[in-house]
C-alpha cells in the first residue's frame, strides 16, 4: 500500500483524466476490437494468437481471483481513496489485475508478432502504461499488477511456438483451442462445486461476477473452436481487400457484432429463466460464432471490390 499512497499524493485532475483514458486500453472492449480487427483484416493466425493468449490468460486470471479472494485496496484499507472514474470497471476481487492481463495479451502479443522495432517498443510502452495506470488509479496493488503481467507475458511467449507449429499442422491450433474450452468448462464446474462461500454481500457479488465471467469464457472458447473447425473445412475466408473495403468490412461487422452482444442480453436472460450467467455464455458463443465464421462468409465480396 506504500506505493499506492505515494501515487495518491501526486494525483492531479489532469493526470487522473490521462490515466483514466490509458486504463481503458486494457479493457475487454479494446481487446475485442483489436483482436477481431487483426483476425478479419490482417492475419487469421495472428488473430487466433491474440485470442488464445487473451482467453487463456483470462481463465487463469479469473480462477486466481476467486481462489485467493484478495480485496480491493480501498476495501483492505478504508483510509485509502481511489480515482472515482475507475470504480465502475473495478469489479470482482483485486488479485490479479484483469486490465493488465488484457494489455499484455493484446499489445504484448502484437509486439511478439511484429518485426518492426519501433512498433514493438511503442506496444511495450503502452502495455507498461496500462499496468501503471491501474496502480495510479488506486484499483490494484503492485502485486496484483506484477503477477498478472508475468503470467500474461509467459503465455505470450509459450503460445507463439504453437502458432508456428499450427502453420505446418492446422490441427494443433484446433487442439489448443479445445484445451482452452475444456479449461473454461472446468472453471465453471469448480465454481458450482465450490458454491458461494462468502461471508459478506461483497463476497457474494464477487462470486456471481466470477460465475458470469466463467460462463462467458466457456461460450467464447466453444465459439472459437466451432468457428475454427468451420473455417478449416468450409469457410476458408481470406483477409485481403483494398483499404476502403477493409474499412467498410470493419465498420459494418463491428456494428453488427456490438448489436448482437448488447441486443441478445435481455432476451437470452428471459429465455433461460433469469440465469444471467448461462445467458452470458450463450451470448458470447453467438458473438464469437458471428465473428469467426458468419461475417467472414462475406469477405469474398469485399475482396472482389478492390479488383473491380
Amino acid at each position: 500500500m506504500g506505493l499506492l499512497y505515494a501515487l495518491e499524493s501526486i494525483r492531479t485532475p489532469v493526470l487522473d483524466k490521462i490515466m483514466s483514458v490509458i486504463t481503458l486500453l486494457g479493457g475487454e472492449l479494446f481487446f475485442m476490437v483489436i483482436a477481431v480487427a487483426v483476425f478479419w483484416c490482417v492475419s487469421k493466425r495472428e488473430g487466433y494468437y491474440l485470442m488464445i493468449v487473451g482467453f487463456f490468460g483470462t481463465v487463469i486470471n479469473q480462477f486466481l481471483k476467486i481462489l485467493c479472494c484478495v480485496p480491493r485496496p480501498w476495501v483492505k484499507d478504508p483510509g485509502f481513496t481511489i480515482v472515482e472514474s475507475a470504480r465502475a470497471e473495478a469489479t470482482g476481487y483485486s488479485f490479479p489485475s484483469g486490465h493488465t492481463q488484457n494489455a499484455v495479451a493484446t499489445y504484448g502479443g502484437m509486439a511478439r508478432y511484429t518485426n518492426k522495432t519501433w512498433l514493438r517498443v511503442l506496444l511495450i510502452v503502452l502495455t507498461v502504461l496500462v499496468a501503471f495506470s491501474r496502480m495510479y488509479l488506486g484499483v490494484h496493488t503492485p502485486l496484483d499488477v506484477g503477477v498478472s503481467f508475468v503470467v500474461a507475458a509467459a503465455l505470450v511467449m509459450l503460445v507463439y511456438p504453437l502458432m508456428e507449429e499450427a502453420d505446418r499442422r492446422p490441427a494443433v491450433l484446433t487442439r489448443t483451442i479445445a484445451v482452452m474450452a475444456v479449461c473454461s468448462g472446468l472453471f465453471v464446474g469448480y465454481l458450482y462445486l465450490r458454491g458461494d462461500t462468502g461471508a459478506t454481500a461483497e463476497d457474494t457479488a464477487n462470486y456471481v461476477s466470477a460465475l458470469e465471467n466463467a460462463w462467458k469464457l466457456t461460450g467464447a472458447t466453444l465459439g472459437m473452436l466451432i468457428a475454427n473447425i468451420a473455417d478449416r473445412k468450409y469457410v476458408r475466408f481470406e483477409t485481403q481487400a483494398v483499404w476502403w473495403a477493409q474499412l467498410i468490412k470493419l465498420a459494418v461487422g463491428f456494428g453488427l457484432l456490438l448489436a448482437i452482444r448488447a441486443g441478445l442480453k435481455a432476451p437470452l436472460i428471459a429465455l433461460l429463466g433469469g440465469s444471467a450467467a448461462i445467458a452470458g455464455g450463450v451470448r458470447y458463443l453467438l458473438v464469437v460464432l458471428f465473428a469467426g465464421c458468419v461475417w467472414p462468409l462475406t469477405f469474398w465480396w469485399f475482396g472482389r471490390l478492390g479488383r473491380r
